[in-house]
């Protein structure tokens, strides 16, 4: 039937739909890895590019396997329907402003808990952590105002949340010695300043090698 509808062989189809995919199936693993969300069946099908895969579905409640040749690029040749549906509404400035607002700043708030989760070693830093080139992928390669807008503001926060961290080379930093100043009323030695911002720019610099790794380690591999 395949055949008849779309005037090519079989394995001359998109891999999916030669597999026998169809319209309201759920993909619920990837060669019995679970899949959860549609960046993590994207990640693996990269990884599996060209190769033989076995596809867990779910069709009409009952459970089955296809197996099928990933593309060369990586991919199988379907268009995803997410469950999270998008909603717009539109607001007032006092609103926006207000809405804005709480938004921003619930940015800082998520990143204290995000921070709280890696040391407490429920998060892997690896998984949490990323650099420059993390920061433009999540940009994606097609423009969109409403998410280049909301992704600066995201990142503009989140820079202002580590700024404040008590890191010397850091506002933070100087906040904690500001604050040290004012209650024992006399300011630290220069000694004590110097070695001071040389152990934050060696924390910083580590930072940065380890997001720049592991941005790199990510891409390769």
């Amino acid at each position: 039937m395949l055949d008849k509808l779309f005037g090519a062989k079989k394995e001359e189809l998109l891999p999916a739909m030669a597999a026998g995919l169809q319209a309201d199936d759920k993909i619920i693993s990837l060669n019995k890895t679970p899949i959860h969300f549609y960046h993590e069946l994207r990640d693996i099908l990269e990884k599996n590019a060209g190769k033989a895969v076995k596809l867990g579905i779910e069709r009409q409640g009952k459970i089955d396997t296809l197996s099928l040749t990933v593309s060369p690029d990586g991919k199988i040749g379907f268009i995803p329907e997410f469950l999270i549906k998008q909603t717009h509404e539109d607001y007032s400035f006092g609103q926006a402003l207000s809405i804005g607002t709480s938004s921003a700043f619930g940015v800082i708030g998520d990143n204290i808990k995000g921070f709280k989760k890696i040391f407490k070693g429920e998060v892997a830093p690896t998984k949490a952590l990323s650099g420059p080139i993390g920061i433009a992928r999540l940009f994606g390669g097609i423009w969109d105002w409403g998410r280049f807008w909301f992704l600066t503001g995201l990142l503009s926060m989140a820079l202002a949340f580590m700024n404040l961290l008590p890191i010397p080379a850091l506002d933070g930093g100087h906040a904690i010695f500001l604050l040290y100043e004012m209650i024992s009323g006399k300011a630290p030695s220069e000694v004590v300043l110097e070695r001071a911002q040389q152990v934050g720019m060696i924390i910083l610099l580590a930072l940065m090698a380890f997001t720049f790794g592991n941005d790199l380690f990510k891409v390769i591999f």
